[in-house]
């Protein structure tokens, strides 16, 4: 899958709609409202580069709203964005990183480890 950029606002969005498939844009205007504030033509706008950008489908009547990108595609994305941008393309500094900054278990260490291996075979 071709990496697309989504901004946060998208991101906002988009859980709606891959917790609602067929969503209306009336009811995400209506969320975007109670939870930002955003007006009618801020949700628009954004939906209207959501369809550009070929991560959601329009369909009418009702302009219902459809993923085309899963959340899986859209964290992978990201995540390869966050590590280019922050640590120069380098998984083993995102790594080194994280590890240094975050208290994880050892259930969770032995976890990582555990996948590591899986990916190493």
């Amino acid at each position: 899958m071709k990496q697309t950029k989504i901004s946060d606002a998208e991101l906002i969005l988009m859980e709606h709609i891959w917790e609602n498939e067929g969503i209306r844009a009336t009811q995400l205007v209506q969320r975007g409202k109670e939870e930002m504030g955003w007006s009618r033509n801020t949700t628009y706008t954004l939906l209207t580069r959501m369809v550009e950008k070929a991560l959601i489908r329009r369909e009418d009547p009702g302009f219902s709203c459809t993923s085309l990108v899963s959340k899986d595609q859209v964290r992978a994305g990201q995540t390869h964005r966050l590590i280019d941008k922050l640590y120069a393309g380098s998984r083993q500094m995102f790594l080194a990183s994280f590890l240094k900054s975050e208290k994880i278990t050892a259930e969770e260490l032995e976890e990582i480890r555990r996948m590591i291996e899986e990916e190493g075979k």
